[in-house]
């Protein structure tokens, strides 16, 4: 058992020094890595120093005209929601009015097509019904005198051979002008 024992103290031993061999590299390894961060920081410091610092410069001087931007902006645009409600509001009273004139051009058309039918049927009334009844009447005069010339006898009680070898038509065209 007391082999055993030193066995397994040499074996600690080993392990415990194996375990300090690499904590001491780990030690000096970060150590390094620290250092060369360092450097590194050091390094971007000293390069990225000017380069924020002519970014504050530039934002120091622009801040003021982004401001006065960001207020004309906000302005002009104010300005235009005025002139939108403005030109909304003139087009609106623009297409009322434009509506009411339709309306109204609209009674006036049917109005004059109203008279113009009213006179129309006047014009037929008045016109074309004396016309047709003195076409009627010519036209019964005609037939009267067609039939009084048919009826016309000489002395012998017939026909006058005369008159009815005569052509009709001249004799009604005379009578019809």
């Amino acid at each position: 058992m007391q082999v055993w024992l030193e066995i397994f103290s040499i074996v600690a031993a080993l392990a415990l020094v194996v375990q300090v061999v690499i904590l001491t590299a780990l030690f000096l390894q970060t150590r390094r890595t620290s250092e060369n961060l360092n450097r590194l920081v050091s390094e971007v410091q000293s390069r990225m120093g000017p380069i924020l610092t002519r970014v504050q410069i530039l934002l120091d001087d622009t801040q003021p005209k982004i401001s006065s931007m960001v207020n004309d902006a906000s302005h002009i645009v104010y300005l235009a929601r005025g002139q939108a409600q403005k030109v909304d509001r003139v087009f609106t009273e623009a297409a009322d009015r434009l509506r009411g004139q339709l309306v109204h051009l609209d009674h006036i058309l049917t109005g004059a097509l109203e008279a113009v039918e009213d006179a129309g049927s006047q014009v037929k009334n008045s016109f074309w019904r004396p016309m047709h009844k003195a076409s009627a009447l010519v036209q019964g005069i005609k037939v009267g005198l067609d039939l009084l010339r048919s009826r016309r006898r000489g002395w012998d009680g017939r026909p006058d051979r005369r008159r009815s070898d005569e052509p009709r038509e001249p004799q009604e065209e005379e009578l019809f002008i």
